[in-house]
This record gives structure tokens, sequence and C-alpha cells, in this order.
């Protein structure tokens, strides 16, 4: 599709932190998704799990089959819409690489620890992975991705503060993460702005894959059967159609046939009410998206019910069944012990890790924070067991 005036130029884009000649070969953007791709956070996201520990079995979503998953739905999106794609993509493959090891569980135990420090949040680590931890360049920390790039990272989910500074949404009550603040101060991002419509695609790319993914997960792992679906709106549907044309179909297939519609009707959902909503509005640019006052890409209202109904069931029936808690409340003690450890005994961490720590209590437990929330399950499995166990 032609690309739309409200999408986001790479020609025109506000730049780089740190300045950088550009490609001959790829828009800023573009580069800014292979640098991604390339990094060692993306690489890792391969042994970090969604809602079960790597060993459970091989079969089940990982962060990188799930970013790989909201990246080819945020393209589709991105492509129907006429946005930047490679924007797009550069978003969707960043989105959930501050996540710590064993999924929210390690973020919750993280954010304890760090209670006296600013706490922990996977976004804002995200963005710290991608301006400070990720170290690949002679001349600065970081990856060095443009400020839309980063602008989405912060901002796909919608303003963190009003045009006073005042924080809102999620973050009303505990304020703006410390690490989104502190670089904020440094590198204005616009807090109490929307961000590109590409961003928004990414985010609502997220919600679609959680919504079919999980189910999908959910249902292989005999956490909940088909029959506890039917009364879902739209799913309940589907299954009915599914079933009525293809009298007989065994559940794996139909399992898989139910997740493929469920993805279409609501990538074309999105795409009908995104449409309609830029429509009214009809910006003429990228800030004129950010400046709309609401979110330019979304469900509609009964698909956004539907998804509040879908959520709420993954919540009931995998987030919070017995086996996943039991799991998830392990490898959140395993966090806590290994934070604990490294804070008092930083000399057990690798070297780079471990030097230039001074009197600065609070660097170090951030220092910490950031070392565990790279690794992988495994690796921090691995970490426990040879500071903790007894032999």
């Amino acid at each position: 599709m032609t690309r739309r005036p409200y999408a986001a130029d790479p020609a025109a884009s506000r730049g780089r932190l740190h300045p950088e000649p550009p490609s001959a070969t790829r828009s800023a953007f573009r580069r800014d998704a292979d640098r991604i791709i390339h990094s060692v956070a993306f690489r890792r996201l391969k042994h970090k799990t969604q809602v079960f520990v790597f060993y459970e079995g091989d079969h089940y979503r990982t962060r990188l089959t799930h970013t790989l998953e909201v990246t080819q739905i945020a393209r589709a999106l991105a492509r129907a819409l006429g946005l930047d794609e490679d924007l797009t993509e550069a978003l969707a493959l960043a989105h959930d690489l501050g996540h710590p090891p064993f999924g929210h569980a390690g973020e919750r135990a993280l954010d304890a620890c760090l209670a006296d420090f600013g706490g922990f949040d996977h976004n804002a680590q995200t963005l710290r992975t991608v301006t400070a931890t990720e170290r690949r360049y002679p001349t600065f920390d970081g990856l060095n991705l443009t400020w839309e790039t980063l602008e989405g990272i912060v901002k796909h989910n919608g303003p963190l503060t009003d045009p006073d500074g005042k924080a809102i949404g999620k973050y009303r009550d505990g304020g703006v993460p410390q690490v989104i603040a502190q670089y904020n101060g440094t590198h204005d991002l616009a807090l109490w702005s929307y961000a590109s419509a590409e961003a928004q695609v990414a985010a609502i790319a997220d919600d679609i894959a959680y919504d079919t993914h999980d189910l999908d997960d959910g249902l292989r792992a005999d956490l909940f059967a088909l029959s506890d679906l039917a009364g879902l709106p739209v799913i309940g549907g589907l299954l009915r159609e599914v079933r009525d044309q293809y009298p007989g179909i065994d559940p794996s297939r139909l399992t898989h046939e139910l997740v493929r519609r469920l993805i279409g009707k609501l990538i074309e959902d999105v795409i009908g009410e995104s449409t309609r909503r830029l429509g009214v509005t009809a910006p003429t640019s990228s800030d004129e998206v950010r400046a709309a006052g609401a979110a330019m890409v979304g469900f509609s209202p009964m698909m956004a019910s539907t998804d509040r109904v879908i959520k709420e069931f993954l919540w009931t029936n995998m987030y919070r069944h017995p086996r996943v808690l039991g799991v998830m409340d392990n490898a959140e003690i395993a966090v806590r012990e290994l934070f604990a450890r490294y804070f008092v005994q930083p000399q057990d961490m690798p070297d780079e890790w471990a030097q230039g720590l001074g009197a600065d209590v609070a660097g170090r437990a951030r220092r910490v924070a950031d070392f565990i929330a790279g690794m992988t399950d495994g690796f921090a499995l691995a970490e426990h067991r040879r500071l903790f166990s007894k032999v």
C-alpha cells in the first residue's frame, strides 16, 4: 500500500543522540531494526519464557518466538494502514528486550529488590537495554537508535505524563519509572504525547499475539480445554464455524484453525477501526498523530470488549493456574536470592559487571538488576545452583 501522509518518515527523523553519517543503502529506521536483531539482548530472548520456564518443554512460546509473531502481525497492520514498515518492525522486535528471566515473576522480584532504588519496570528496562547495557560501538553505549524508535519503546501504550509532567495511567500512583525519567532528562522523548502510529501498531500487535498464542499454549499444556472456550465472545462462534465446516476434525487441527481465524478477525478489526479513526482525524503528519489526544490505532468497541474477556480468561485459567503459580513462585524466590547475593558480594558476578562499583548503593543495585535482567532462564537457574546448592 502507498505510504500515507501520517506515516513516520525516516528522511525527517529527529535523529540519534549521537550523530552518525547516514547509510547509503538503508533508511534510519531499517538500521534500527537491524541493530536490534544483531543485539545480544535479542539473541537472549530465545531462552526467556513467556509463561512456562524453559524445562516445561520446547513446544511452548519463548520471548523470541512471541517477538517474531508480534513482528509479523505488526508488519501486516503497517502495510494495510500505509505506515513505515521498518519503524514498525524495529518497535515490535524491541518491545520485550527488557524482560528479565521468568517473565512477570522475575519482574515482580526485581521490582521488590529495587523498591528503595527506583523500582524495576520491563518497559523502562527495554529503554535501558538499548541506550546503556548493550555495548557494541567504540564511541557510545547502547544502540544509538533514532528518536522515533526510542519514543515508541517508551510510549507505545500511550503517554506517560500529562502536559505538565504529572504521571498518568499505570504510572499515576508510583510515578514515571526512574530509568525513563532520568533518560528523558537528557534526551526529551515528549512523554506527554502519544507515539507514532507505528508504535501504536506494535502495541496492538502484541495484544493480538498474546490473546491468540497464549490460548494455543494453554490448550497445549492442558491448563484448559476447547470446551472452556465455547462461551467466549467471537471465539465460541469461530469454534462452531470450524466444527460445522470440518465435522470430526481432530482437536489439534481444530486449535490451529481456531487460532488462525481469531488472528485474522482481530487484525481485520484493527484495520477497520484504525482506518475509521484516521479518516475522522485526518492527520497529515506523524506529529499530528502524536498530538491527536487519543490513540489512532486500536480495536473497535466490540472487539475491545472481547479482548478484555480473553485476557480475563487467560488470567484466571492460565497465569493463575496452580501449576504455573508453583513454578513462578520458585522462580521469583531464585531471582530475589540472586539479587541479594550479588548485591552483597558483587565479585560473584563476571568481572565486567563487578568492576567499578563504589560506595553508590543505588548504582550498585541498578548494576545488579541489569545483570540479572539480561539473564536467560537457564543461566539464572545455573547461577542459583552454583551459588546456593549444597554439595
